[in-house]
């Protein structure tokens, strides 16, 4: 067994460079340290796992535990108590919990379910489009690609429209990732802020039911084995979190890909029916989740012929697991029509395989589909300059801060 060390993985991961393009230290780190032990910024012994085989085995291994408050004194030393009320959901807890908070959500993200949406959320991919300026340089991220996702989720969870502002602005800055005491402040505040609303909001469904998953998430408080009142708060604000952010980077990333190959564009521009496919291989090649959320190490243990202590944190690399040689063909290349891209791992695997997979897949196809479909002239506002990636250090997301293009509609 190894416990060697690679001074890349922590150094490299911290620096702008590494955030803009972060494929070859990960594939450095596939050929050398496949299982890396590392100190991050929060200073707790973290493991990186990088290579697809380990990384999917880790994903489904009951010995790496997703109960973050068995271990709480780490849990709460990266991210501070205020987070804790806010993580008391099925993301952050191990059968026999996991199992029961997911079965109660499941019934409303079935493939059918999310099928019957279809309409409503062409809909707000529509109106959102009808909107964008043409003729002009603008940035799709605001107008377009954060709208659909945040739209969405607020109408299936019952958030009135004057509050999804709010909800988008709080959100953003629970998202962020930073170690300074003024950054954590910030983020413990909105922590509480999210927390308050969604205390009230869920009050308001109580009393005035609707028809939204919010509405039946409440109902179950009265049912035996239904959702605490702590649940209910913490899964609604999850669902909203989760429903968001990681499609919203995903539509951005998907445009900017599509733009800077138009060999790919053009075969989505002329066979629709393409889009689902390329929507696999936009999440395996340039996925909006870089990482898993953590895990840690319940017993001593061996992945990948390396040592992994009781106790240490896991971090699994779905961006680098997605770019593995041993898994895929020419792993660096955009291709819509590779062969075997549904084997990404990029929402997940085992138990705790994302719940919205379905959710976002429709909002990707919907979305990419009405934008191309109606501005087929659509491209870069500057083709030269540099993709905006986020720079901050161990961001949650992989994603641009900014997609500046220019829609052109068809030629008449």
């Amino acid at each position: 067994m190894t416990t060697t060390h690679d001074p890349v993985a922590a150094a490299e991961r911290c620096t702008a460079e590494f955030r803009r393009n972060p494929h070859p230290v990960y594939a450095h780190l596939r050929e050398t340290t496949p299982v890396c032990p590392m100190t991050p910024p929060h200073g707790i012994e973290t493991y990186l796992i990088t290579r697809y085989e380990d990384a999917r085995a880790a994903l489904s291994d009951p010995r790496l535990s997703k109960d973050m408050y068995g271990a709480m004194d780490a849990y709460r030393r990266i991210f501070g108590d205020s987070s804790v009320a806010l993580d008391d959901n099925m993301l952050n807890s191990d059968a026999p919990k996991h199992t029961r908070l997911r079965k109660l959500v499941n019934s409303e993200f079935t493939p059918r379910r999310v099928e019957a949406l279809r309409p409503k959320i062409q809909d707000i991919v529509d109106r959102l489009l009808d909107a964008c300026p043409t003729g002009e340089p603008f940035d799709l991220l605001p107008a377009f690609a954060f709208p659909v996702p945040i739209t969405v989720i607020c109408e299936l969870l019952g958030v009135p429209p004057k509050e999804r502002s709010l909800m988008q602005e709080l959100s953003t800055t629970v998202a962020q990732t930073g170690f300074g005491e003024e950054f954590k402040r910030a983020q413990q505040q909105a922590e509480e802020n999210l927390h308050a609303y969604f205390t009230e909001l869920v009050a308001r469904k109580r009393a005035e039911p609707g028809d939204d998953l919010l509405s039946a998430l409440a109902a179950t408080q009265d049912q035996e084995g239904g959702l605490t009142g702590n649940e209910l708060v913490s899964t609604a604000f999850l669902l909203m979190f989760a429903g968001h952010k990681t499609t919203a980077y995903l539509i951005g990333n998907a445009v900017y890909h599509f733009l800077a190959d138009p060999a790919q564009l053009r075969a989505v521009q002329e066979d629709p029916e393409l889009v689902g496919p390329a929507v696999e291989e936009l999440v395996r090649f340039d996925g909006s989740v870089e990482s898993a959320t953590f895990r840690y190490a319940t017993e001593d243990m061996e992945l990948g012929g390396t040592r992994i202590p009781k106790g240490a944190l896991v971090q699994i690399s779905l961006l680098s697991a997605n770019r593995d040689p041993l898994k895929f063909e020419k792993p660096d290349e955009f291709d819509v029509r590779r062969q075997g891209t549904a084997a990404h791992i990029g929402f997940g695997h085992g138990g705790h395989y994302c719940l919205g997979a379905p959710l976002a897949r429709l909002e990707m196809q919907l979305a990419l589909n009405g934008l191309f479909g109606r501005f087929p002239r659509i491209a870069l506002a500057d083709p030269q300059a540099a993709p905006a990636w986020m720079e901050v250090p161990f961001p949650a997301f992989r994603g641009l801060t900014e997609l500046p293009v220019v829609l052109e509609p068809a030629a008449s």
